[in-house]
């Protein structure tokens, strides 16, 4: 039995408070971080590779059925807003298309042909990175697309919760965030999900601040999709260029970017 499958190490959950529950949960979910930091060594390698590939143009994409293929998209899909990277850098692909977003699609993560077929429509090139997301490393869908991707000479890494998997072995990048058993048997979304999260929070971030996009410690190109956002970039020029607020904010609704006003006025 795979240790994702593997049984809870708490039994009779129904019998729980509500406080008992939060706390055993949360006890669990302390021992996350410490299986993500072993992975580091692993996660250390892949970076520079991504980095090289996107610099010439390549494109990064995750590709994962339910909770992993969720994850995989919210992480893509906040690239753009947070790091000002066009919508076609880092791309999110889940198995049965965007309606699985919200609502399961039976059977979708078994078709091995399909992720290629999904990616193929995204005009899949050999600079793109191919990152597969699955908790148990044996999902069809996943391990299909990162094989076929690779024979293609793709870059290709994978984001799994159980050891020397199928799919660990299928790519040239294997990260294994071991977390144990979930509270609730079988449940990936709860520690395996928190992993998975956690990692590519630290692969998206570390390229975008090998890329350029952060200055300092600044998300210099972020989009200023609301006002709080304005706010923030306003307070990001004042600090740069010690001005006063209201200056700092016209010369922001002049440039569009804080980046464009340091590169005006540096």
């Amino acid at each position: 039995m795979s240790v994702t499958e593997s049984t809870s190490r708490y039994s009779h959950l129904e019998k729980m408070s509500v406080g008992e529950l939060l706390t055993h949960m949360n006890q669990e979910d302390h021992t996350v971080p410490q299986a993500v930091a072993k992975t580091i060594p692993q996660i250390e390698k892949l970076i520079p590779e991504i980095v090289e590939r996107m610099r010439q143009g390549g494109r990064l994409f995750y590709i994962g059925s339910g909770t992993s293929g969720r994850l995989g998209i919210l992480d893509a899909s906040e690239c753009p807003p947070t790091f000002g990277v066009p919508h076609d850098w880092v791309i999110g692909i889940i198995a049965g298309g965007d309606t699985a977003i919200r609502k399961a699609v039976e059977f979708a993560e078994d078709d091995e042909q399909q992720a290629w077929k999904d990616l193929e429509a995204q005009q899949i090139q050999e600079n793109d990175i191919v990152i597969g997301i699955a908790a148990s490393g044996r999902t069809p869908y996943v391990l299909g697309g990162v094989t076929k991707a690779k024979s293609k000479g793709l870059l290709t890494a994978c984001i799994t919760c159980n050891p020397d998997t199928e799919l660990s072995s299928a790519v040239d990048y294997p990260i294994e965030v071991v977390v144990g058993p979930e509270f609730v048997t079988g449940s990936t979304r709860l520690k395996a999900g928190t992993a998975q999260k956690l990692v590519l929070n630290m692969i998206s971030t570390s390229v975008m601040i090998q890329l350029g996009r952060v200055k300092g410690n600044k998300m210099i190109d972020m989009q200023l999709s609301n006002q709080k956002l304005v706010d923030r970039g306003t307070r990001m020029i004042m600090d740069e260029l010690a001005l006063e607020y209201e200056e700092a904010q016209n010369l922001l609704e002049k440039h569009g970017s804080v980046r464009a006003v340091l590169q005006a006025l540096k």
